[in-house]
């Protein structure tokens, strides 16, 4: 008989409480993100409401950070210091689980999203794999050998501070450290750089250019590093500017491909790509993280 998972999805606009059968999701509810007083008491009547009528397996939680991921920590689950308003602190998985009698596992949205590509997406066959989602900020996720990886923290790539193109005086939007790359490429970012709705900007726009090198430094970044076999790129502009991740490849390859020997214009192509799950990710990620509480 298929098992039963729960999952959640605590995204920075939106909440998903997902119901599955295995990998196949069958009921989700979806509701704005407010407070952690306002959000989390309405996610954790959901959840109790489906343990009542289903035998739960595992309940994953894939979280917007930054949040403690290991549980070691005594405020495992917690929220760190976060930009966003009033969930510094909150308690995530302690508001989520109780009243749930099953096994459960809490991480980061990005790491839930690249476990699903590991297991369901673009990377399955490779042994490591790295997940960047570029919205409201630049989220990184990496999976190796099937597990996500940790330690003083997780991984946050999109606040690295890298080589910028020659030209490009645009100062960055992060609050912390402007022009690492989230302070570059995030939605807010762009809408800053360009002075407008970055959909409206037309894809011959120069500016585009400072785009791609910022992910093509990221990219390089991450292959001197972590050497995943894939880097998949997600989020608002390889969806909706497939063109600037071709250029981003181009000049990753300029880049790196005189030291890296793996990597060519034709390598490139598999390495720094986009993910299969689309959308899907996110919800898909955090019914990957249940299955591994099952597991464990």
């Amino acid at each position: 008989m298929a098992r039963i998972f729960a999952g959640v999805e605590l995204g920075g606009t939106k909440s998903i409480a997902i119901l599955s059968r295995e990998a196949e999701i069958f009921e989700h509810v979806t509701l704005p993100t407010l407070t952690p007083d306002e959000t989390l008491p309405h996610l954790s009547r959901q959840l109790r409401e489906w343990a009542v009528r289903y035998d739960l397996a595992a309940l994953g939680i894939a979280s917007f950070g930054p949040i403690r991921v290991n549980p070691a920590e005594p405020r495992y689950g917690r929220m760190h210091v976060t930009p966003k308003p009033g969930w510094s602190g909150a308690p995530v998985a302690e508001a989520l689980t109780v009243g749930l009698d099953c096994p459960w596992l809490i991480d980061t949205d990005v790491n839930g999203a690249a476990l699903a590509e590991y297991r369901w997406g673009a990377g399955q066959g490779f042994g490591s794999i790295c997940y960047i989602t570029i919205g409201t900020g630049v989220g990184g996720g990496l999976v190796i050998d099937g597990r996500p990886v940790h330690g003083a923290m997780h991984p946050e790539m999109g606040h690295l501070s890298l080589r910028r193109m020659v030209g490009d005086s645009f100062p960055g939007s992060c609050r912390f450290h402007g022009d690492c790359i989230e302070g570059l490429v995030s939605g807010p970012a762009l809408a800053q750089r360009f002075g407008q709705d970055p959909a409206q900007v037309p894809q011959d726009d120069p500016r585009w250019e400072g785009v791609a090198s910022d992910l093509a430094e990221l990219a390089g970044a991450i292959l001197l590093t972590t050497s995943a076999q894939r880097v998949l790129v997600g989020g608002g502009v390889t969806n909706a500017r497939p063109a600037v991740l071709d250029r981003a490849r181009v000049l990753l390859v300029e880049r790196q491909a005189s030291y890296l020997p793996f990597l060519d214009h034709d390598s490139a192509r598999t390495i720094l790509g986009a993910p299969a799950l689309g959308d899907q990710a996110g919800p898909l990620g955090a019914i990957a993280l249940a299955m591994t509480a099952a597991q464990t």
